[in-house]
């Protein structure tokens, strides 16, 4: 979803609160900089730094007794103050994990295409990355001051190169951390290995086994923790398969 499709002012916490209501796996916020120096030019990805995210968790605390749904559906209304306080830092540790993957992968796409100012995801207080559940980056795309990314940014080429960076870090990190319950969740429970059990009998050897199920020798060996020809009558064997077998 957009938080706007047109050139109105959404305030920064509405952002965030419009996200969370969708129930978003993943918030971008895309920007372009400017700077007195005209010579600075380049695109950053930022997450939120571990700095914002305790000033951030100090007023989720402070406001719970009005709060609900702020982790994950759990309120912390309820919450005592050493058990929210620990609940919210949890939850605040995994999702800066989340937004630094999915950091890393976008910028490992723009800089295919274009200058990019800091080669690693920097952290900055921003407040729309402030989420307490949803992993999220702010792209600095590039610097209208500069007289060369203003130029690129105006050119619509430059333009679809630039979406489409960005698609791609994002579809890359989602196949790498399908979100539960998702299309793209179900595609990889669809591809992922399968598994089948063996019962060692008397006159079983690794090769006739591998043969029977048509599995790689090599898979049998690795799945059981086996490293020669040795097995033992009775012992139940892990045979993985693919979609394929």
């Amino acid at each position: 979803m957009l938080t706007r499709t047109d050139d109105s002012f959404v305030y920064l916490r509405e952002r965030i609160e419009r996200a969370h209501r969708r129930q978003a796996d993943l918030f971008i916020s895309i920007h372009a900089d400017a700077f007195r120096d005209q010579r600075v030019r380049g695109a950053t990805v930022y997450v939120l730094s571990r700095k914002g995210a305790t000033d951030e968790a100090s007023r989720r605390l402070a406001e719970r007794e009005n709060a609900a749904d702020l982790v994950g559906g759990v309120t912390l209304k309820d919450k005592d103050q050493v058990f929210a306080s620990v609940l919210l830092e949890l939850v605040q540790q995994g999702v800066l994990i989340s937004s630094i993957d999915v950091g890393d992968q976008v910028l490992n796409q723009m800089q295919r295409i274009g200058k990019i100012r800091k080669s690693r995801v920097q952290q900055a207080p921003f407040i729309v990355l402030k989420s307490p559940d949803i992993p999220s980056i702010l792209i600095e795309t590039a610097f209208i001051s500069n007289r060369y990314d203003a130029s690129n940014l105006g050119n619509g080429e430059y333009q679809e190169r630039l979406a489409e960076a960005i698609f791609t870090g994002v579809r890359n990190y989602f196949y790498a951390n399908p979100p539960l319950g998702t299309k793209v969740a179900a595609l990889a429970r669809a591809s992922a290995p399968r598994e089948v059990q063996h019962v060692i009998r008397r006159g079983d050897t690794l090769s006739s086994i591998a043969n029977r199920y048509q599995v790689p020798i090599g898979l049998i060996r690795d799945a059981n923790d086996i490293s020669g020809d040795k097995i033992v009558v009775g012992r139940v064997l892990r045979i993985p398969q693919t979609q394929e077998t």
